[in-house]
């Protein structure tokens, strides 16, 4: 088990950031599985026949990340500057890393071997060039068809912790990021294969990485060559592929309507328009309409994030929907 200590310092500097990048290489990690987790069993059965034997098209990211990895080098996957990056930007920043930096991201890693590795220490720029091309064309086969819903619930999931945040705190934001993961005493205990006890972050904070295709598990990466980065499962992903239903407690129905008790309940966590639209099977004016009367009585809010626009209980609506026997879970 990790421990992260925080100063107030580092607690300013820390952020949430959504990576591309990272589900790239966290949608081969899980493939890449004799049995992909349940929760992506719909998306893997439709994903997988397409990437089966292609390693020989990618082979670097196939050296770099093989089956069952644990570690890889830090220049696989750069923690993002920003918080919302596209792919390309993020590509932009791993092909514009140093030889040095390259040659030491893959010492810090002694399982990464194999000849392509062999030549990316040789000719670091042409590899990483060539490597970002695989990762292109990885993400254009398992990801780039899905990004808009798995977008929806990472950008969902970052706009949860920042209402909890202003609600009560850090530690509100950082108690229940998941199951193995706690907040006590300013220090986060962080699940661990590879490391144990005490680390400082030296001022720098902490990045904070939701993910929908590394899932079970927790990510971190506390080296010298990166920024603190803590990847973890987002909520809700229950919902991203199986197009589960909330429960929706008739008590809650006789008071608000059917519309409108199924469109709060859905929004366990924040969701857009179209996507109620599908998960509940209403038409778009019934579900705008009905979005509209429960922003009108204080039990949504709206927001935006990018280029989308996010529905949320507010405290009111949460409380609506507990007291009415819909519990909060992932």
């Amino acid at each position: 088990m990790l421990e992260l200590t925080f100063t107030t310092e580092e607690i300013a500097r820390t952020r949430f950031a959504i990576s591309p990048l990272w589900e790239t290489v966290a949608a081969r990690m899980q493939l890449s599985r004799p049995s992909p987790s349940p929760v992506h069993r719909r998306w893997a059965a439709q994903v997988a026949p397409r990437v089966s034997g292609r390693d020989p098209e990618w082979p670097l990211l196939a050296e770099l990340v093989p089956p069952g990895a644990r570690r890889m080098p830090a220049l696989v996957c750069p923690v993002p500057a920003r918080s919302m990056p596209d792919l390309e930007r993020e590509l932009e920043g791993l092909r514009a890393q140093t030889p040095e930096f390259v040659r030491t991201s893959l010492d810090m890693v002694p399982t990464a071997q194999g000849p392509e590795v062999d030549r990316l220490r040789d000719d670091p720029v042409d590899c990483l060039r060539r490597l970002s091309d695989e990762l292109t064309a990885y993400w254009e086969t398992a990801v780039a068809p899905y990004w808009p819903q798995v977008l929806t619930l990472l950008e969902s999931e970052v706009l949860h912790r920042a209402r909890r945040l202003a609600e009560g705190g850090v530690g509100h934001a950082f108690g229940d990021l998941d199951p193995g993961i706690r907040w006590k005493d300013v220090t986060l205990h962080v699940p661990s294969r590879t490391a144990d006890g005490r680390r400082d972050l030296d001022g720098r904070g902490l990045v904070l990485t939701p993910t929908a295709f590394e899932y079970p598990g927790v990510w971190h990466i506390l080296s010298p060559l990166a920024p603190p980065t803590v990847r973890y499962p987002a909520r809700g992903l229950g919902t991203l592929w199986e197009g589960r239903s909330a429960p929706v407690p008739e008590a809650l129905t006789g008071v608000l309507g059917r519309t409108r008790a199924r469109l709060l309940a859905e929004l366990e966590t924040p969701a857009g328009q179209g996507d109620l639209v599908r998960r509940t099977g209403r038409s778009k004016a019934s579900v705008s309409e009905g979005l509209t009367a429960l922003r009108r009585a204080g039990l949504v809010s709206r927001h935006r994030t990018g280029r989308h626009v996010l529905y949320t209980r507010t405290g009111l609506g949460e409380h609506l929907v507990e007291s009415s026997g819909t519990s909060d879970g992932r």
